[in-house]
């Protein structure tokens, strides 16, 4: 294999959860005046560190004279989006079989908190192919596009970052791995893959589409390079 770790993200690449966080919280934002079309909600928010993205909501909704976000906004926001997830996720079609293949050292390097990290990774039973390396941006300084969480997983691993490969969804997790100075995939199979989608990744750079787990689990059985 030409990598000597793969780190991957965990939304939208391991499992299909971006289209549920999406509609949740687009639907909450529309109810308290924060409306954003798609197209501009996922160039903006994908990806993005936690800090960030509340940092952010917040401006937003103080720009329209509202002051900061209600109060009680987050709990609910999260109380809905557990319930979808609860009675909706999935893994992404392809992500057991190549892990089960896969002999290499591998980690989940995510935004989400650590402890719905891993409650997505149980349910849908991918936690024991990654436990002890599920790493969430709780952990770090500062959140993707940032490096920190990429550097911080692959020195858990024990691996060169040089040697690593990312394997992201978001135009902010693929500028988190090439800040980290590492070989990026953009990964454009779930669920929540919109047109324009491939073209985002590449504009942050990726180094290469990969489409479905399939292609991804070829590309590193012929040992590839990026394209």
């Amino acid at each position: 294999m030409a990598f000597e770790a793969i780190l991957f993200d965990c939304d939208g690449v391991l499992v299909d959860s971006e289209l549920i966080y999406v509609d949740v919280e687009r639907e909450h934002l529309a109810r308290i005046g924060l409306h954003y079309d798609l197209d501009e909600y996922m160039d903006r928010f994908q990806g993005l560190g936690g800090t960030d993205f509340w940092a952010t909501l917040d401006r937003d909704h103080r720009a329209l004279g509202k002051g900061p976000l209600p109060e009680n906004f987050s709990a609910d926001l999260d109380a809905a989006t557990m319930e979808r997830i609860n009675r909706e996720l999935s893994e992404i079609a392809g992500i057991k079989q190549l892990l089960q293949d896969h002999g290499g050292l591998r980690a989940v390097a995510s935004s989400s908190r650590l402890a719905r990290l891993v409650h997505k990774l149980q349910h849908t039973g991918l936690y024991a192919f990654f436990e002890p390396h599920i790493y969430s941006g709780e952990q770090v300084p500062n959140g993707k596009p940032a490096p920190d969480l990429f550097l911080f997983a692959a020195q858990k691993l024990g691996a060169d970052p040089h040697s690593c490969l990312v394997i992201e969804d978001s135009a902010n997790g693929v500028k988190a791995g090439l800040a980290a100075g590492m070989t990026v995939w953009g990964f454009v199979g779930g669920g929540h893959s919109h047109h324009g989608h491939a073209d985002q990744l590449r504009q942050a750079g990726a180094h290469r589409i990969v489409d479905t787990h399939d292609d991804l689990a070829g590309l590193l059985r012929s040992g590839s390079t990026p394209a």
